[in-house]
């Protein structure tokens, strides 16, 4: 594959990218985490500007992004709303055209996936989503180079998500685990189910790399999973919703005896934090010994830097 075909691309959302592009991303992706894990030193970023927009608060997010750019000698420069006119004084448009201007790439965590293709639309440069309300990226491609430590290539594995079937993680592990071939599963009360609009798309690739898809509200449906996976059940900006969320999501939270109804002795917990212990998984699994909750969490940094490497001109 030719590294060009990467430079001045976004990445808004996988539906963007082939398997054999996100293939490269993560062969990259476990490149990098060598260099660091040896002691090496690059400067591969040095002269160029990284724009950090937060709407959302974050720690993996912006510690992944401004570390990565940071380490490669470049500079980073963290954007809250408080700091810029986004979409307020100022026209999400007019924004993305002054900083294309003046800094390499952006980054972008907010609410609307619409204001991120804005800033992609407009700005001239590479944006990498870092959380919308739809998609999250980022957070996914470190979550399958987690499942490939733990289990070698992902294709024909089984990961189950468990939880709130629509949330931007749910959604997006749909899209990056049809277009890679696993066997993807989200188990979840009907009411919290994801679009069909979404499963069709999924379900389109998954006919092309021989991947499998299930939207369940059956947690039998966990049996032969390599890997459960689950996030918090209220999101942001949904906490007028909490007790009815959790009402819904009681019975689906990640304890040993669901841990157990896999069948596999060496199933994995992952969570792409922060995490409600207690409510989505209790405290003994994600603090046990088959959690892989702080590998994902360190594989943000790596896959982040992998995609900033890919990517920037």
């Amino acid at each position: 594959m030719d590294p060009k075909q990467f430079k001045g691309r976004s990445l808004l959302t996988w539906k963007d990218y082939t398997a054999e592009e996100i293939r490269y991303l993560l062969d990259l992706s476990v490149e990098v985490k060598q260099q660091k894990k040896q002691g090496q030193i690059h400067q591969r970023f040095i002269g160029k500007t990284l724009a950090l927009i937060f709407e959302k608060r974050s720690t993996r997010t912006r510690c992944a992004f401004e570390t990565a750019f940071g380490e490669e000698g470049g500079h980073p420069v963290f954007l809250s709303t408080q700091d810029i006119q986004l979409g307020a004084k100022e026209s999400i448009e007019d924004t993305a055209r002054v900083l294309g201007r003046m800094f390499d790439a952006i980054e972008f965590r907010g609410f609307k996936q619409e204001t991120v293709t804005k800033l992609a639309e407009y700005s001239g440069v590479p944006v990498y989503n870092g959380l919308t309300d739809q998609f999250h990226p980022t957070q996914v491609l470190a979550d399958i180079m987690t499942l490939e430590e733990a289990f070698g290539n992902s294709r024909g594995k089984k990961l189950c998500f468990v939880g709130d079937g629509r949330n931007n993680v749910a959604r997006s592990l749909m899209v990056i685990c049809a277009k890679l071939g696993l066997h993807f599963v989200i188990i979840t009360p009907k009411a919290l189910m994801p679009d069909q609009a979404l499963q069709d798309v999924c379900q389109a690739y998954a006919a092309s790399s021989g991947a499998t898809l299930e939207i369940t509200d059956n947690l039998n449906a966990v049996q032969g999973a390599n890997a459960l996976y689950t996030d918090v059940w209220v999101s942001m900006g949904e906490e007028a919703e909490r007790e009815e969320r959790l009402r819904l999501l009681k019975p689906y939270q990640v304890n040993q005896a669901l841990m157990k109804k896999t069948g596999r002795a060496d199933t994995i917990f992952l969570h792409c934090l922060p995490a409600v212990k207690g409510e989505e998984v209790t405290q003994d699994v994600i603090d046990g010994p088959q959690s892989r909750a702080w590998d994902q969490a360190e594989n943000r940094k790596h896959t982040v830097k992998a995609i900033m490497l890919a990517t920037i001109k």
